[in-house]
C-alpha cells in the first residue's frame, strides 16, 4: 500500500501543462485516459483511502491542473433563479477540502496524499467498472458485518479484497 510518492504521472498527462479552467472530470487527459479504460477515483469520503490500497498496476495519476468552481445562485422572492455566477474556488476553500481528506486519512493511520494529483483507476477482478468493484467491496463488507465507511476495519477489508481480485 502506498501513494506512489516517487512515481511519475501517466505519460498522457505529460503532453499538457498549465492551469485549466475545466473541472477535473473534463480535462482532456482525463477524457483520453477514460477511452483507454481508466476511470476517475471516487471523490466521496467513504473512499478517501482508495488509491492507497488499489492495486498499483490498476491505478495511475495525473497532475491536477483543473479549476474547482464555486457557483452562486441568486433567487427572487418566489424562488425563481435570477442570476448564476461561477468563480474559481478560493485557495482557503481548496485547503479546507484537502484538510478534511487529510484528517480522514490520519484517523485511518494513513499518510497524507501527495498534493496536486488526480487519481484514475482501472477495474480489477474481471469486473466491468470501478463502480462494480466498489459495489463488490460494499457487499463483502456488509456480509462480514463491517460498515462500508472510512474505518480501519473497512480499510483492511478493502485492501484484502482488492488484493484478492487483482491476483
Amino acid at each position: 500500500m502506498s501513494w506512489d510518492e516517487n512515481g511519475t504521472p501517466h505519460p498522457l498527462a505529460l503532453r499538457r501543462t498549465g492551469r485549466s479552467e475545466q473541472e477535473p472530470d473534463r480535462l482532456p487527459e482525463v477524457r483520453e485516459l477514460e477511452v483507454l479504460g481508466w476511470e476517475p477515483a471516487p471523490e466521496g469520503a467513504e473512499w478517501v483511502f482508495l488509491p492507497y490500497v488499489w492495486p498499483p498496476a490498476a491505478r495511475t495519476w495525473i497532475p491536477d491542473r483543473s479549476t474547482h468552481w464555486a457557483v452562486d445562485t441568486v433567487l427572487d422572492g418566489h424562488g425563481h433563479i435570477t442570476d448564476v455566477r461561477a468563480a474559481p474556488l478560493p485557495e482557503p476553500d481548496l485547503h479546507d477540502l484537502d484538510r478534511e481528506a487529510e484528517e480522514a486519512l490520519a484517523a485511518l493511520g494513513l499518510p497524507p496524499r501527495p498534493p496536486g494529483r488526480l487519481w484514475l483507476l482501472r477495474p480489477v477482478g474481471g469486473l466491468p467498472s470501478v463502480d462494480a468493484v466498489l459495489d463488490r467491496l460494499r457487499t463483502t463488507a456488509r456480509s462480514r458485518g463491517v460498515p462500508p465507511s472510512p474505518t480501519p476495519a473497512f480499510l483492511q477489508l478493502a485492501q484484502e479484497e482488492l488484493s484478492s481480485l487483482a491476483a
